[in-house]
């Protein structure tokens, strides 16, 4: 029989409609603005005592908030905010309240309902340019990176000579030149020679007194320039390895300035997360068990880190044998004995200077040192009466472990050592991402609202809703129960590509809402394609039944050469495209899917529901076309 769908078609279509519906849902909930308070260390827990003092100073101030939790791991708590525009002066409250030790980040905390999260349904994420995220601003400590190479050039220049067997003293001088000095003036050249080759680099200056020979090498402007580059550049990629391993969707992490990296998060839901490990500077170093008869000059002393060596501490060579900057991949897992540690892969240089070291001291012991990068916070009265925050660096040594050297070590080896698994994973994020070149420090942060202002998208929404009306009026009183059922199908095109994108966790922006635009008019555009193929066939003479299966039978054809052609451009620009441009990609790839399915099923479901099976003496379908059928 002409024009009648199985059962199972008719099925299908319903079930993908109430699934589209489902997964749609969500979007239909706005989040709530909050805040997010963590502990720097991600072993840390946050208890009911330290929920209290939040909640009770944002009382003294007078700032609205219901929905306080503690979340299920107890790692971080979640204050909800009636008030948008108040989270910042919140978040400025709680540091206050709360002082050192603990992450308030800002967050938009999920309404969904959660019958329908735990089905798996979430919100659709959107860009920073429609429903804002976070934003940060780092500035990065260049001085850090230069005093950083200057003890490069303190410990290499010392170690070559030592080396060859030339007797000096070498110290530093300020924080741009390292003084070598010599008995004679042999030994002056002879190390002047040996600078000069391994770091052509270094200004190099002869000094003379009575009884010493001093050679001064000196940073020039062009390599402390360079220095502070290269430590930009690297944190800069550091930094977009660290987002890539949180699973951000479109971030933008972009160089501004000299010194300062501008980092936008769009959607994001742990905001503290996501601070703790952007501007974690966390950093290993290893380093051999100084000897007992070792100079005070040579070795430093430093605390075990695991409570289980608690009041231990242990004199390490000041000389670095590698550090985490060394390390190609890093992985969480458990020993033999079910404690947690970290698998560990050096680059090919790495372990070459892994297994000299350890090849040379077999029975000594080597150090495995954590550098992190902390602050301290003072508040101080400015001249105006204001209150400044000033936030005071400095770095936290602790050792993880301080091993027997069995046998020479290679490329890969393990750390053990650590008090929890969440901190070996932290560990492995923070040196599989890379390590940062130097310290950066958080100057801003704030949540973005819509970059192109909230009343150009509320008009630029009112456009496209106006322009949908005009749609879907034209259809109906041009084409009748047709247009009706186009519009159907327009609507649910709409709700199965919302769904769609909600499940695969794309992104939306307002390019994105260009390419559902587009959709949109490709859509009727199938729909239209349909409907001038059936009342040519009417003209033609067929049956009202005909005309309908015919029509739709030859302009499938043509639908699905338009719609190819144009996904093979959609996955183009996914390929080459960056940003805004990958973001009306996906919604225009997506969008060719789901109005192929309603223009060619959705519709034909419907007029097939209409008039399949019945004896049609006319059909409506256009103000000019009332074709009689034939006996």
């Amino acid at each position: 029989m002409l024009n009648k769908y199985p059962l199972w078609k008719y099925l299908l279509v319903l079930a993908v409609l109430m699934l589209g519906l489902f997964y749609a849902a969500p979007n239909l909930y706005a989040p709530d603005p909050a805040l997010q308070i963590t502990g720097e260390s991600s072993a840390q827990v946050i208890d009911e005592a330290t929920l209290k003092r939040a909640t009770d100073a944002l009382d003294e101030a007078g700032i609205s908030h219901f929905g306080e939790v503690i979340q299920s791991d107890g790692r971080n708590a979640l204050i909800r905010l009636r008030d948008r525009d108040r989270q910042l002066a919140a978040q400025a409250r709680l540091s206050r309240a709360l002082g050192d030790g603990f992450i308030i980040a800002l967050n938009l905390a999920e309404t969904t309902p959660a019958w329908l999260s735990d089905l798996g349904a979430q919100p659709m994420k959107l860009g920073l340019d429609l429903s804002g995220g976070v934003h940060f601003k780092l500035e990065v400590d260049t001085e850090a990176a230069v005093e950083r190479r200057m003890e490069f050039y303190f410990n290499a220049i010392k170690r070559s000579l030592r080396e060859e067997r030339i007797r000096g003293r070498v110290a530093l001088e300020g924080d741009r030149v390292v003084v070598a000095q010599f008995r004679t003036e042999d030994d002056r050249e002879t190390a002047r020679s040996l600078v000069a080759d391994n770091h052509p680099e270094l200004l190099l200056d002869r000094q003379s007194s009575a009884d010493t020979f001093s050679l001064r090498a000196e940073m020039t402007p062009e390599t402390v320039d360079e220095i502070i580059d290269y430590a930009v550049s690297q944190n800069l990629t550091t930094l977009r390895n660290r987002v890539n391993e949180l699973g951000v969707s479109e971030p933008l992490v972009q160089r501004q300035g000299r010194n300062r990296i501008v980092v936008e998060l769009p959607g994001i839901q742990d905001t503290a997360e996501a601070k703790r490990i952007l501007g974690k500077v966390a950093n290993l170093e290893f380093r051999l068990v100084a000897r007992p008869d070792a100079e005070a000059t040579d070795k430093q002393r430093f605390e075990y880190r695991s409570e289980a060596n608690e009041g231990m501490f242990e004199w390490l060579e000041r000389d670095v044998i590698i550090t985490g900057e060394r390390v190609s991949n890093a992985q969480a897992s458990f020993d033999e004995n079910g404690r947690p540690n970290v698998q560990i892969s050096l680059d090919s240089e790495g372990g070459t200077l892994m297994s000299r070291a350890t090849r040379n001291n077999i029975k000594r012991r080597m150090g495995v040192l954590f550098i992190e990068r902390k602050f301290r916070t003072r508040y101080e009265t400015a001249e105006d009466g204001s209150e400044e925050i000033i936030k005071v660096p400095y770095d936290e040594k602790k050792l993880l472990t301080a091993p027997v050297i069995q046998s020479a070590l290679g490329a890969q080896f393990q750390i053990t050592g650590l008090d929890s698994p969440m901190e070996a994973s932290e560990l492995a994020l923070m040196l599989r991402a890379g390590a940062l070149a130097a310290p950066v420090t958080f100057v801003e942060e704030r949540t973005v609202g819509p970059s192109l202002g909230a009343e150009n998208i509320r008009l630029g929404v009112k456009s496209v809703q106006y322009g949908l009306a005009l749609i879907v009026l034209f259809m109906i009183l041009y084409y009748r129960v047709f247009g009706v059922c186009a519009v159907v199908a327009l609507t649910a095109n709409l709700v199965l590509l919302i769904a769609f994108m909600s499940m695969i966790g794309a992104t939306l922006t307002l390019p994105g809402i260009a390419g559902i635009v587009l959709t949109v008019g490709m859509a009727v555009d199938a729909n239209v394609l349909i409907f001038s193929r059936i009342r040519e066939e009417l003209r033609e003479g067929l049956s009202p039944q005909m005309a309908i299966h015919s029509g739709y039978g030859r302009a499938v054809v043509t639908i699905l050469d338009a719609n190819v052609t144009t996904l093979i451009v959609a996955v183009i620009l996914y390929a080459v495209g960056t940003g805004p441009i990958k973001g009306f990609a996906v919604t225009l790839s997506v969008g060719i899917l789901t109005s192929m399915f309603t223009a060619i099923m959705g519709t034909r479901a419907l007029i097939n529901l209409i008039y399949g099976g019945r004896r049609l003496r006319s059909l409506s379908i256009g103000t000019d076309i009332v074709q009689e059928a034939r006996s």
